[in-house]
C-alpha cells in the first residue's frame, strides 16, 4: 500500500492545527452515470478502495486502471476533533481533475471546475455533533476525449503515445481540513521592491469585521527580527508596506546577495501574522517571501538589476507509478537537487501547474521556475473561457513565490492552432498576455512559447535541429526571428519582434536507451559518452551565440515512452552528471 502524502500542502500560508485526509477512501466508477439518480451522495455503494491523493490510473492508488472512466465517486468518514466544536471547519482540496461536486452528510456543499487549482468550503453547518462520524462524498467528471479542456500532456486516447501520457482523473493533490474562527485571514500576497527596499503585503479578511480588529506582523531574516508591527484592520482588503533596507543591525546584509533572492543565494524572510480582536488571537499564519526583481533593460534579461543567463531544463513533473502526483515531498525536492547538481539554475514546468510544495523547494533551494498552464488541444470559445478562468486562479495561487519569474499561459500554439493568421485566436493569445499582466506586473509573460508569438516579453523559440543548424540560425537577430523551426513562423501575422530577449526554450531532446527501455526522442545516441558529447555540441553553440540569452534543455527525465531525459523515469542518471555541470558552468 502506498504511503499518502502528509506534509502541510500550503507552504506560504500555514496554520498549526489541521487534519490530513489523504489515505484510504471508498471509490466507485460510475460509467453509466447513475450515481446522482441513485443518490450515492447519501448511500455510497460498495466498490474499491483508493489511496488519495493518487489518481486511479496510478499504481500508487491501488487501482492502476488506465482505461476511460469519465465519472468517479469518492467517499470517506471523518471525525472532527472535539476541540474544534466552537470553530468553523474548512475542507480543502489541493486539486481535482476536472469537475468536482462535494457533499457532506448527503448535502451538496460546493462545485469546482478546473483540474489544476485548489478549492475549499466551509462545512461547519453540515456537521453532526463533534466526535461522531461525518461523511464526505465527492463526484468527479473528467471527460477523457474532450480536447477543449486544459489537460496538458494527458492523452485523449487510452494508450499513451508520442508526446502524450496517461491521464489523471480525480483527486491528485492533498485533501485536508482545518479549524478557524469566524474572522480569519483568507489570503495574503507578497510583492517585493528591491529598488526601494520595500516589501508590500496585501491581505484579505474573511468573516465578520468588527471594531478592534488588528493585524500583527513579525518579519525575521536568518533568525533576526527586523519588523514588528501591529495595525488596525478596517477593510476587507488591506495593503501595507515595510521598508527592510534600514532594519538590519548587521549592515553587511543590506546589499545584493546579502539579502536578495537568487538561485545562488536563496535568501528568504520568515513571517508570522496574527489577526487579533483586542489581545485575543483570531488567526495565526506563518509565511515567507523573497526579495527578487525580474526585468528587461535595453533588451537584456535582468535578475535583481544584473544581467542573468538562464540555464533551464524542461521538467514535466511526471513520476513512475504516480503520474502527476509526486510520491513523496522528498521526490519534489530531489528533482530540483539533481537539476542543480547538473548546473541548471531553473526549470520550465512543462504543461503542468505544479504542486505548491515543489514551488516551496524551489524557493528554499534557489531554483528559477517558468510557471506554465496545462493547455487544451483545440480552440473554441468554451476552451478560451476555461483556460482564462483557471489561469487566473493559477496566478493568484502562486503569485508570492520568488522562484517563479515567468508566466507562460500558452505553448506551441496548443489550443490555438491557427494563431499564425486567425485574428480570433490571436486575440485570445494576446488577451492571455494582458490578463496575466493585469494581475501581476512583477513578472515576464509570453503569449505563446515556441513560435507564433503575438506579444511576449521574451522571444521563446523551440528548435530541435542539429548543432550546426542551430549555430547558423542564431548567429544574428535577423536569422533568429526569420528561421522557421518546425515550419512555424516566430511571430504571428500582424505582429513583430520588438527587441525582447531571445531564448531557446526547447532544444536537445536526445534519446538514449538504457537497458531494455523502448521509446523515442528528437535525435538518438548509443552511449552515455555520446549523450554528453551531443549535449556539449548543442549547448556550446547556444553559449557562443551573440543573441541567445538563455536556454531550456529537453529534458530532465524520461516520461513513459519519451526517453530523451538526462535521467531515467526512475531518476537514475544516464551519464556522469558532473560532466553536464562542467558544460553548463561555461557561462
Amino acid at each position: 500500500m502506498a504511503v499518502p502524502r502528509n506534509e502541510y500542502p500550503r507552504p506560504q500560508f500555514t496554520r498549526a492545527e489541521w487534519v490530513n485526509l489523504n489515505g484510504q477512501w471508498d471509490f466507485v466508477f460510475d460509467d453509466e452515470n447513475k450515481g446522482l439518480e441513485e443518490k450515492w451522495y447519501s448511500q455510497f455503494p460498495k466498490g474499491n478502495k483508493i489511496t488519495v491523493p493518487f489518481a486511479y490510473q496510478t499504481e500508487m492508488s491501488g487501482i492502476n486502471d488506465p482505461s476511460f472512466h469519465d465519472i468517479v465517486w469518492y467517499h470517506r468518514a471523518i471525525t472532527v476533533p472535539e476541540s474544534w466544536v466552537e470553530k468553523q471547519v474548512i475542507l480543502h482540496f489541493g486539486a481535482v481533475d476536472y469537475r468536482a461536486w462535494v457533499y457532506v452528510n448527503g448535502n451538496l456543499v460546493c462545485h469546482h471546475e478546473g483540474g489544476n487549482t485548489p478549492f475549499s468550503a466551509n462545512i461547519t453547518h453540515l456537521l453532526k455533533k463533534a466526535g461522531t462520524n461525518d461523511e464526505i462524498t465527492l463526484r468527479v467528471e473528467d471527460p477523457s476525449e474532450d480536447v477543449t479542456i486544459p489537460r496538458g500532456k494527458q492523452y485523449w486516447h487510452e494508450q499513451s503515445e508520442s508526446i502524450f501520457y496517461t491521464r489523471t482523473t480525480g483527486i491528485w493533490q492533498t485533501v485536508w481540513m482545518e479549524p478557524v474562527e469566524e474572522t480569519v485571514l483568507s489570503s495574503i500576497r507578497w510583492t517585493p521592491d528591491i529598488d526601494r527596499g520595500n516589501i508590500d503585503i496585501e491581505f484579505e479578511v474573511g468573516g465578520k469585521l468588527e471594531d478592534g480588529i488588528s493585524l500583527s506582523v513579525e518579519i525575521s531574516f536568518k533568525g533576526q527580527k527586523i519588523i514588528s508591527d501591529q495595525a488596525g484592520v478596517f477593510e476587507i482588503f488591506n495593503k501595507r508596506s515595510y521598508n527592510l533596507r534600514n532594519r538590519f543591525t548587521d549592515r553587511s546584509n543590506i546589499h545584493g546577495p546579502g539579502w536578495y533572492w537568487s538561485p545562488e543565494h536563496p535568501n528568504l524572510f520568515d513571517v508570522k501574522l496574527e489577526l487579533k480582536a483586542g489581545e485575543r488571537v483570531l488567526d495565526s499564519i506563518k509565511s515567507y517571501f523573497g526579495m527578487r526583481k525580474v526585468s528587461i533593460e535595453a533588451g537584456i534579461f535582468m535578475l535583481n538589476n544584473m544581467p542573468y543567463y538562464q540555464k533551464l531544463v524542461l521538467d514535466q513533473g511526471y513520476f513512475p507509478g504516480a503520474l502527476l502526483t509526486a510520491p513523496t515531498d522528498e521526490a519534489l525536492k530531489c528533482d530540483i537537487e539533481l537539476a542543480k547538481e547538473m548546473g541548471f539554475n531553473g526549470a520550465r514546468k512543462h504543461q503542468k501547474v505544479e504542486d505548491p510544495r515543489f514551488l516551496y523547494w524551489a524557493d528554499k533551494l534557489g531554483y528559477l521556475v517558468w510557471g506554465e498552464m496545462a493547455n487544451a488541444s483545440e480552440y473554441s470559445e468554451e476552451a478560451a473561457r476555461r483556460l482564462a478562468t483557471e489561469w487566473f486562479e493559477v496566478v493568484k495561487r502562486d503569485y508570492s513565490h520568488p522562484s517563479i519569474i515567468v508566466w507562460l499561459p500558452l505553448n506551441e500554439s496548443w489550443g490555438i492552432s491557427r494563431v499564425a493568421y486567425d485574428k480570433q485566436q490571436q486575440a485570445h493569445a494576446t488577451s492571455m498576455y494582458w490578463q496575466t499582466k493585469s494581475i501581476d506586473q512583477t513578472r515576464l509573460v509570453l503569449s505563446n512559447d515556441g513560435w507564433e508569438h503575438t506579444i511576449s516579453d521574451i522571444c521563446g523559440i523551440h528548435n530541435y535541429r542539429t548543432a550546426e543548424e542551430i549555430e547558423k540560425a542564431y548567429s544574428s537577430v535577423e536569422n533568429a526571428i526569420t528561421t522557421t523551426p518546425a515550419n512555424r513562423v516566430i511571430y504571428a501575422k500582424g505582429f513583430e519582434y520588438r527587441g525582447e530577449p531571445i531564448m531557446i526554450t526547447e532544444y536537445g531532446g536526445i534519446a538514449y536507451k538504457v537497458d531494455e527501455q523502448e521509446g523515442w526522442g528528437y535525435s538518438a545516441v548509443q552511449s552515455a559518452d555520446d549523450l554528453v558529447e551531443e549535449y556539449r555540441k548543442q549547448t556550446q553553440v547556444l553559449f557562443s551565440s551573440p543573441v541567445i540569452q538563455g536556454f531550456c534543455y529537453t529534458q530532465l527525465t524520461d516520461v513513459e515512452q519519451e526517453i530523451n531525459g538526462l535521467l531515467t523515469y526512475d531518476r537514475e542518471p544516464k551519464c556522469d552528471l558532473g560532466r553536464i555541470r562542467e558544460i553548463n558552468s561555461q557561462k
